[in-house]
């Protein structure tokens, strides 16, 4: 195990720096469906590249968290980065209906697969009671984005 922090408390700088840029996306999709055509794909699209990303940044920290391990990387913490990386990229890259899914898996996955790497000593203890609710906003957020796009 490495020198992470233990104590399963949501540090301050956590709560808003992790909850404050999750909560653009349930923003614009309140944006989205308060407007209509060019607006509310505008809102749309600015959601879905913003949710992608934040998954890359999320897959960036859970890489430079990986450096601080004793041994080395992981290779669970690699491929973990990777499929978010992928998942950020496709979010970005691909058209609305194939992004927006592939931002689903990835923040779905980021609220399973971080509370898990924080019981290994991965990441700091508290991402294990950050992380589920936090990614419930985004998933919140995401769905009424697509659900919005679904209807313009």
């Amino acid at each position: 195990m490495t020198d992470r922090s233990s104590s399963r408390a949501i540090p301050e700088s956590s709560i808003v720096l992790g909850f404050g840029p999750m909560l653009v996306l349930p923003v614009l999709a309140v944006l989205a469906w308060s407007t209509g055509g060019w607006w509310g794909a505008f809102f749309v699209g600015i959601g879905q590249l913003w949710a992608g990303v934040l998954l890359i940044f999320i897959a960036g920290v859970r890489r430079g968290l990986s450096f601080g391990m004793a041994d080395g990387p992981r290779p669970l913490q690699l491929a973990t980065m990777m499929w978010l990386f992928v998942l950020g990229l496709a979010g970005v890259a691909l058209p609305w209906l194939a992004g927006f899914c592939a931002l689903l898996i990835g923040y779905g996955s980021v609220a399973i697969l971080d509370p898990r790497a924080a019981k290994r000593g991965e990441v700091p203890a508290h991402f294990a009671r950050l992380r589920p609710p936090q990614m419930a906003v985004a998933i919140l957020g995401l769905t009424g984005l697509l659900l919005r796009a679904l209807t313009l």
